[in-house]
């Protein structure tokens, strides 16, 4: 299946709830699999960015998913997040 990436100039022009709207849903896809794999740790990334821009439903489900996860993939889940942060 296909991995997903945003990069910011995507969300450039948006406001900032609609930036934070896009990254949960980038999040529910992971989480879901819906139209790729169901991946844990991109799910948490997402849903972890969509967070600290303001998305409420997304830190409920950051919170959910990570009580799901060894330490191992919640570190590189961060890391992940931490990485797309600093870069976009």
């Amino acid at each position: 299946m296909a991995r997903y990436e945003l990069r910011s100039a995507e969300l450039g022009t948006m406001g900032a709830s609609a930036q934070a709207d896009i990254l949960f849903e980038m999040g529910m896809m992971y989480a879901t699999g819906r139209d790729c794999d169901v991946d844990v740790v991109a799910a948490h990334k997402w849903f972890n960015i969509a967070a600290i821009k303001g998305n409420e439903r997304a830190a409920a489900m950051r919170s959910e998913i990570a009580a799901t996860m060894s330490k191992v993939e919640l570190a590189s889940a961060l890391r992940a997040a931490r990485e797309w942060m600093t870069t976009h």
